[in-house]
């Protein structure tokens, strides 16, 4: 089980940052990402954190303005959300994976969810 939290309303060029921490098992050594469903569109990539923390994978439309992270001692994932804009209002999703060979830009690649916290940028 997955818990998110940090969600919010903000003004343009604003920031946020979202919170994922796992309960229930631990995530460490697993990739992690976070996607985001606007109203009447598909859930979109956002980004992606590797095993390590080493690596990261962004989608072009958040590349640098947002940063994701984790911390496997608290368990726990961050979404870091800078010079946010209306467009990137959306339910943002954490996600883990156990799966042996995912891919970790599609949400095929994961098999833990969380609950979605709400993300509104006013314009």
């Amino acid at each position: 089980v997955q818990l998110q939290s940090g969600g919010g309303l903000v003004q343009a060029g604003g920031s946020l940052r979202l919170s994922c921490a796992a309960s229930g098992r631990t995530f460490s050594g697993r990739p992690m990402g976070w996607f985001r469903q606007a109203p009447g569109k598909e859930r979109e990539f956002v980004a992606a954190i590797s095993a390590s923390g080493l690596d990261t994978d962004y989608a072009d439309s958040v590349k640098g303005r947002f940063a994701i992270s984790r911390d496997d001692a608290k368990n726990t994932a961050y979404l870091q959300m800078n010079n946010l804009k209306p467009d990137d209002t959306a339910i943002y999703y954490c996600a883990a994976t156990t799966l042996r060979t995912p891919t970790t830009t599609a949400a095929t690649g994961y098999n833990y969810w969380g609950q979605g916290t709400l993300v509104t940028v006013s314009s």
